[in-house]
């Protein structure tokens, strides 16, 4: 193999970066020159995410209706067919959480239950019970052993945004669909799953989490040894523009969990407003007997929004804030594949300007390890091209599904709101024909 000049990059069939779409974006299709709204493709503009132009502007006239339109079903992200899907043997959940009290600790552990029909399983089925430390140390070894590979981000062990004691129900819950979550991802991935250290943690009764730490901390100490002092000539353009990438989704992602919590403060003041005023009116039967009926038929009208709101406020808090920090985890671990993946380059390019420098001075040949750092520089980038690809189409999914059931709670909220006061105007026009009618007799 020669090395006189590095090669090209290895391509594993993906698209260029710079032809994926945002997940927000509301545009599927790749961008034309011919479009009637588009500017010269030439001109570099600020990187942010499109806005969506509506097909219709007239709103659905029930939730079904927006799932016709939208139809998001799993077969419509077509980009990158997940041929793995096919043939997929390996099936994992994560789910019964039990608190576990002793002198030392309190900890919570959750069921891990495994099928399969791998022959690299002696049993086709699996149920093991794991706490956090346990899906921590899967990840740890996991980055260490596959270090060219996307790692699925963990929740974060201690700091979640509103909710102060971890041993709540509420924390617990939204922890184990997360680890449920981390684990899948795992598993459905092509070569991830594939890791011994997977095989151990989904079987072993009892892990042996002290082998092989101490291989740990060695991760890229030789690239770092070799690069020490050695500036990187130059990212190649699509990795650079992956950073890019990232970076814009992060700063969207926080503005996003900013005005989300904004919100979420917001409806709940309102919620404990809403709660006192109908309170007001079922006090108020008690003095006037005659409108018993309508003042009642308020306070359950204000107490059905009360649930409505409640019902909205969780599903943001449960279901789409967990989302938005699982994907700023995710950008954070996709950074740092970028890091090893330069850190990989400057050892490749230092090696190769020390062995040129020897060839000149006495004409020895060029080492082999020059030639090993060159194939390891791009088994990183073919494998980090095909995680983004995966990345990128799990993302649009995702968002897909999240959007979806924003709107979905919506709906349904305003449904509810709408129905209670509706139920209103028919008790206040009995009452007015019962009034008409006592005076005439």
């Amino acid at each position: 193999m020669s090395v006189g000049a590095p090669r090209g990059l290895a391509s594993s069939g993906q698209k260029p970066i710079t032809e994926i779409l945002h997940p927000l974006s509301a545009a599927e299709e790749p961008l034309s020159g011919s479009g009637s709204g588009g500017g010269d493709t030439g001109d570099k503009q600020e990187a942010g995410l499109t806005n969506g132009t509506p097909v219709e502007t007239s709103s659905p006239a029930s939730t079904s209706s927006l799932f016709n339109r939208l139809q998001l079903d799993d077969d419509l992200d077509t980009d990158v067919p997940d041929l793995y899907a096919e043939t997929r043997d390996l099936f994992v959940t994560v789910d019964d959480p039990k608190k576990h009290v002793s002198t030392m600790e309190t900890y919570i552990t959750y069921r891990v239950s495994t099928k399969t029909t791998r022959v690299e399983f002696d049993l086709p089925e699996y149920s093991v019970r794991r706490r956090y430390q346990d899906f921590d140390w899967l990840r740890i070894k996991l980055e260490d052993s596959q270090p060219t590979h996307l790692i699925p981000p963990l929740p974060e062990k201690f700091v979640m945004k509103g909710v102060v004691d971890r041993f709540s129900e509420e924390f617990v819950e939204t922890r184990m669909k997360a680890l449920d979550k981390f684990l899948k991802r795992v598993a459905d991935h092509p070569v991830l799953s594939f890791n011994p250290h997977l095989n151990a943690f989904l079987t072993a009764k009892d892990l042996n989490k002290r082998q092989g730490l101490a291989l740990l901390t060695k991760v890229g100490e030789s690239v770092k040894h070799v690069a020490g002092g050695y500036k990187l000539r130059g990212r190649p353009a699509e990795f650079c523009a992956m950073g890019e990438y990232l970076d814009t989704f992060n700063q969207k992602l926080g503005t996003i969990d900013r005005i989300a919590q904004r919100i979420l403060k917001e409806q709940s003041e309102y919620l404990t407003e809403l709660r006192e005023y109908g309170t007001v009116y079922n006090s108020w039967v008690a003095s006037e007997e005659e409108l018993r009926r309508p003042l009642e038929g308020v306070a359950g009208s204000v107490n059905t929004c009360c649930g409505a709101m409640e019902d909205l406020s969780d599903n943001m808090s449960q279901d789409f804030l967990p989302v938005l920090r699982e994907y700023v985890l995710y950008i954070e671990s996709m950074k740092n594949v970028l890091r090893k993946r330069d850190q990989s380059q400057a050892e490749y390019e230092g090696r190769l300007e020390a062995a040129i420098l020897r060839k000149q001075e006495d004409r020895t040949p060029m080492p082999v390890e020059v030639e090993k750092c060159q194939d390891k520089v791009e088994c990183f980038n073919a494998d980090l091209k095909a995680d983004w690809e995966r990345w990128q189409s799990n993302k649009r999914q995702d968002f897909k599904q999240l959007l979806t059931g924003i709107a979905d709670k919506n709906i349904n909220y305003y449904e509810k709101c709408q129905a209670a006061w509706e139920s209103l105007i028919t008790v206040l026009q009995d009452k007015q024909t019962e009034d008409k009618t006592s005076e005439t007799n």
